[in-house]
């Protein structure tokens, strides 16, 4: 039987917070209905209290159907001045009404002084009183350790001390947060097996953002360590550099690793929930973009579409239909004979590949594109010179004659 891994969706909250994205309660409705469709585990569906849109929201999303998907309030421990009961980011949290409730805490030393400015014996009691008491109105608590991995660098008791205590408060999970995006793959290995060797029994998860260019690989680190919960968003959108990236987590440890994730059936539209969530924030897909982007799957080289069409398995590390993609030869001055052959067939032209005319028709390609025409994009230019080589493009007209007129204003200079 598989593993599973349990898949949190936080781009209606965290990755709402890149940088120009902006969006309605109706956008964030339409999204949760199509992530729930798609088979995610949990939906953070923004911070009650924080804006009149999140409250709005959570309130709103009660009438969709989410099927087996959770949605989540998040927001933070209370506040080290007031009691659990009287802070009204706690009662927030509760009036939100959904089944699962997300808080984050501090676990590095240097935030608990410098940023709470309060004692480090005052913030375990602020975790211990904030998760215990949400879990009399909730079914879950989640608790996102956040720095964690920064504070275990520099005070690895405590760090963990403030795993313990949430554990003892009665949180479902422990997340373990790369806040900053700093670490690196061996940083997170050395940290979850700390965890472990400390007696944590407690189901662990991840939550990594993209600073250094690894949360994907610190994600997959972690499960591959006991984190049975991963945090991302779609199309690794977020604060600064981004969070780590669901449409690349999903695929890796559902298609590469054997972990039961969304729905297997479901990885085959991976490319249509990139493109939906996409066109919703107006932030378009990176066409490089593993796995969901147009280019992933696309051929330039003369040599490299040569060998994918004997077998794809020579430049292409998956089937591109497994994510919804689709596999793409491109046409230019690095062409050769295979990538007009695969094109001409697209458009549902045949040609021999010891057709003469295919010979010329390269050569005119490399030609033009010297000359500065460009074709890759061009595809129904390339249609009418692979046809005119092949002496099916119609004649349409004749010319027998033309007339330029040129008008001009008295008063133009």
């Amino acid at each position: 039987m598989e593993k599973q891994v349990l898949i949190y969706d936080t781009t209606l909250r965290d990755g709402t917070q890149a940088e120009g994205v902006s969006v309605s309660v109706e956008d964030k409705l339409r999204i949760a209905e199509k992530l729930a469709d798609f088979g995610v585990h949990y939906i953070e569906g923004g911070w009650p209290g924080s804006n009149p849109k999140d409250m709005t929201f959570f309130k709103e999303v009660k009438k969709l159907n989410l099927k087996n998907t959770k949605i989540t309030a998040f927001g933070s421990t209370r506040r080290s001045s007031l009691k659990v009961e009287e802070d009204p980011q706690i009662q927030d949290l509760i009036k939100a009404e959904t089944p699962v409730i997300t808080i984050f805490g501090k676990s590095w030393d240097l935030h608990v002084t410098q940023a709470l400015k309060t004692t480090l014996e005052k913030n375990l009691e602020m975790i211990y009183d904030s998760i215990s008491y949400l879990k009399k109105y909730v079914d879950e608590v989640i608790f996102d350790a956040e720095h964690f991995f920064d504070g275990f660098k520099e005070n690895p008791d405590y760090a963990i001390e403030v795993l313990k205590v949430a554990q003892q408060g009665g949180a479902d999970f422990l997340i373990l947060c790369d806040t900053n995006g700093g670490s690196l793959p061996t940083d997170i290995e050395k940290a979850f097996k700390a965890v472990k060797e400390a007696g944590i029994t407690a189901k662990l998860g991840i939550h990594a953002h993209n600073d250094s260019d690894t949360a994907v690989w610190n994600s997959i680190v972690a499960v591959l360590h006991g984190a049975i919960q991963v945090h991302g968003t779609i199309n690794g959108i977020g604060e600064r550099c981004g969070n780590a990236n669901l449409c690349s987590i999903i695929p890796n440890l559902s298609l590469k690793l054997g972990y039961e994730t969304v729905p297997r059936e479901n990885i085959k539209r991976l490319k249509e929930i990139s493109n939906f969530v996409s066109d919703i924030l107006n932030m378009p897909v990176p066409k490089n973009m593993p796995y969901v982007g147009d280019s992933a799957f696309a051929h330039k080289g003369g040599v490299h579409a040569s060998a994918v069409l004997r077998n794809p398995r020579s430049y292409e590390h998956i089937l591109p239909e497994e994510v919804g993609n689709r596999r793409k030869v491109l046409v230019s001055d690095l062409a050769g004979k295979s990538n007009i052959i695969y094109k001409a067939k697209e458009i549902g032209i045949e040609i021999d590949e010891k057709d003469e005319r295919l010979t010329k028709l390269v050569q005119e390609i490399k030609e033009l594109e010297n000359q500065g025409y460009h074709f890759e994009a061009a595809e129904a230019s390339l249609e009418l010179l692979i046809r005119k080589h092949l002496g099916t493009l119609p004649k349409y007209f004749d010319l027998d004659a033309y007339r330029v007129l040129i008008a001009r204003r008295y008063t133009d200079k």
